[in-house]
């Protein structure tokens, strides 16, 4: 079936949509050996696609993962240093790039995929995804402070941010906890805005992207992604939020005696209290 070039190499794990255009017009994709242009379709099925002379392929199945991103990570699939990157994280074979990112003293929940059409309905404003986030302030705000947060700022760049949900959450030392829903992510906005407020910013842990929660993944771990998670993400019907995020973790269940004429500790405290004297095997002869 033919489709749209740029979508092909989304669906190829080279980018969003959008940013696959940009290979289209600097004329770096082939189809069949000729210069491909911006607009034109192709059929991933039949027709050999080059990019830069490699040939893509396109994966029947697309990968969606959650991480668990921890400090001094880069949200990235490349890295220019020795600093590792998100990438480095998961050890399988799939060009999967990361959604939502954080900057390298952050941590938290990143999505990784192959799928740019998600990519892209992710990361556009017009869609609206809720990002949720613990941060660390070193002093505790008064309510000036979090009038000015959650109606928005004025950045250093002349940028004024949206309207924020912000929430204090608990004391810790000197400085509090809060819990900011935003449904914008431009780059340090976060520590930018708490810097300007007086509010310097110690830690940041983002808990929510969408409908997706980090729920128990620790640092470095990471799990793929259910049916209905996808679902969710992508808006689609049918999409069931799990009552937990946390993937295949479970709790053992701590095993009982059944019909051993032991009684529990618990239960000879009670019939003390009541002035009654707990039985035990010797009196039951």
């Amino acid at each position: 079936m033919e489709e749209r070039l740029q979508k092909i190499l989304a669906h190829a794990g080279l980018g969003s949509r959008r940013g696959c255009e940009d290979y289209l017009t600097a004329g770096r994709v082939r189809v069949n050996g000729k210069v491909a242009s911006l607009g034109q379709n192709a059929d991933a099925d039949k027709d050999t696609i080059t990019v830069d002379g490699k040939e893509i392929s396109v994966p029947k199945s697309k990968i969606y993962i959650a991480l668990n991103k921890p400090r001094g990570v880069i949200s990235a699939v490349t890295s220019p240093d020795p600093r590792p990157t998100v990438r480095d994280l998961i050890p399988i074979e799939a060009r999967i790039y990361p959604v939502g990112r954080l900057d390298i003293e952050s941590e938290g929940l990143i999505i990784m995929t192959d799928d740019g059409d998600l990519a892209n309905r992710l990361s556009h404003p017009r869609y609206g995804h809720e990002k949720v986030y613990k941060v660390l302030v070193a002093r505790q705000p008064d309510q000036k402070q979090l009038d000015s947060w959650r109606r928005g700022i004025i950045l250093e760049d002349g940028y004024r941010t949206a309207p924020a949900k912000v929430f204090v959450e608990g004391k810790a030392g000197k400085g509090a906890w809060l819990k900011v829903v935003l449904k914008e992510g431009r780059k340090r906005q976060i520590r930018e805005t708490g810097s300007l407020l007086g509010l310097p910013v110690v830690k940041i842990i983002r808990i929510r992207f969408g409908d997706l929660e980090l729920g128990r993944l620790q640092p470095k771990e990471w799990r793929y992604l259910s049916a209905d998670e996808v679902k969710l993400l992508k808006g689609e019907s049918g999409g069931v939020k799990p009552r937990s995020s946390s993937g295949s973790a479970r709790r053992s269940k701590p095993k009982t005696s059944s019909g051993s004429g032991r009684r529990s500790p618990a239960k000879n405290l009670r019939e003390k209290r009541r002035g009654a004297a707990p039985r035990s095997k010797k009196s039951q002869k």
